[in-house]
């Protein structure tokens, strides 16, 4: 059966407001948890997070009081529901439990993304980030051993493979290289744009939680690498804003937004192991339902236009985590010399990026290189997962 988010109704906005207990949700459990579950907590708390901050820009942006009042109304359940979903993780993770898992999200949702992507430009952007993240994961998951002396395996439990993507050093690009080409607004099909907003949202969350999370480890070598990836996850949030066509309105951006929150909802409800985490999916999706009709009424009013002109006619097949080992294998077999120039990829280092690395290495090794050594010379080998078999380019093999 299709689901239609035009055709349903959800709980009235008036009867949307939660008292403390209802706020205070039971936390997962981070040693039985499923840890697509807590991926998807992740998930929903960038999507709220961008949702809020959406919703700010536009009340910035309008000198009508009447929105500015609709718009807090609406934010400020949105605000509810962010907590709620945020605060399911578990407090007895430490920060670098929870940034591992963030780059588990990272890999396991960009790829599926690039996989069901039927655009072939914004196909290639996902997959050309996808292999970023899938180092940053590597490099985490060796600082995790070196400073707490536990193993990933634990956090992403075989779902997702650990070793070497894109070398990190090489992440480092001139920012005009970093803009892509943005869909056509009335051509790209409905999923490409929930696509875009989705990975752009979960991105921004990742650079949000390393710019604030970063500065407080004690040890010199975690917050360099924090400093160092925090620079590129601004890097990727630049990458992936720029594929949404900046000509669309307010308005389609505000319903845009309500909808792919009623699309990930949804998804997430319908796969969701937990019980208890089902039923907030549940919740917020009627929730949802409700906060997209205020939006289409708004841009009926205000843009002249019907919200079905932009949006899909049903909700697409549910956004799946699930492993993506064979695809990211290829990946890593036939993108890891990729750099981009303009809004283009190339294999060779052009003069831009070779100028970037220069300038901002100075001569040395990176962070990310040198958490690598720390590693090797306390364990003598490299922390990898690899249920597959040996890493699909020879370079990467370990020695």
């Amino acid at each position: 059966m299709t689901f239609n988010p035009l055709e349903q109704r959800g709980i009235p906005l008036d009867r949307q407001l939660r008292n403390w207990r209802e706020l205070n949700v039971e936390p997962i459990d981070p040693d039985r948890c499923d840890p697509y579950t807590r991926c998807r907590v992740i998930t929903m708390n960038g999507i709220e997070v961008e949702a809020i901050l959406f919703s700010h820009q536009l009340a910035r942006n309008t000198v009508d009081p009447e929105i500015k009042r609709q718009l807090a109304q609406t934010r400020y359940i949105e605000a509810q529901q962010q907590k709620a979903v945020n605060w399911l993780l578990p407090g007895l993770s430490s920060v670098l439990e929870t940034t591992i898992a963030y780059e588990q999200v990272a890999v396991d949702l960009t790829a599926w993304v690039a996989r069901m992507e039927p655009d072939p430009y914004l196909k290639q952007a996902y997959q050309f980030g996808v292999l970023e993240d899938f180092d940053h994961l590597y490099r985490y998951a060796n600082l995790y051993e070196m400073i707490e002396h536990r193993k990933a395996e634990s956090i992403v439990d075989n779902l997702t493979e650990v070793m070497p993507g894109r070398p990190t050093r090489y992440h480092h690009r001139d920012p005009v290289d970093n803009v892509r080409d943005p869909y056509a607004k009335d051509q790209a099909d409905p999923l490409s744009k929930l696509h875009a907003l989705t990975i752009m949202s979960t991105e921004q969350q990742t650079m949000n939680f390393y710019m604030n999370t970063g500065p407080t480890y004690m040890e010199p070598i975690a917050r360099q690498l924090y400093q160092e990836i925090g620079l590129i996850e601004e890097e990727h949030v630049t990458h992936y804003e720029s594929l949404v066509d900046p000509g669309e309105t307010w308005w389609e951006q505000l319903v845009n937004h309500e909808y792919n929150e009623c699309y990930l909802y949804y998804s997430f409800m319908e796969q969701e192991s937990d019980p208890k985490v089902k039923a907030i999916w549940e919740l917020h999706l009627n929730m949802e339902l409700e906060h997209l009709h205020v939006a289409c009424d708004l841009m009926r009013r205000l843009d002249g236009r019907e919200p079905a002109e932009v949006l899909a006619p049903a909700l697409p097949n549910v956004l799946t985590f699930e492993p993506n080992k064979a695809y990211l294998r290829e990946l890593l077999d036939t993108q890891m010399d990729l750099t981009t120039l303009g809004a283009g990829y190339v294999r060779e280092a052009h003069e831009r990026f070779e100028k970037m690395q220069e300038t901002i290495h100075g001569g040395e090794n990176p962070p990310s290189d040198r958490v690598m050594h720390m590693h090797d010379d306390m364990f003598g080998r490299e922390y990898r997962v690899q249920t597959e078999g040996e890493h699909p380019d020879p370079a990467q093999r370990e020695k």
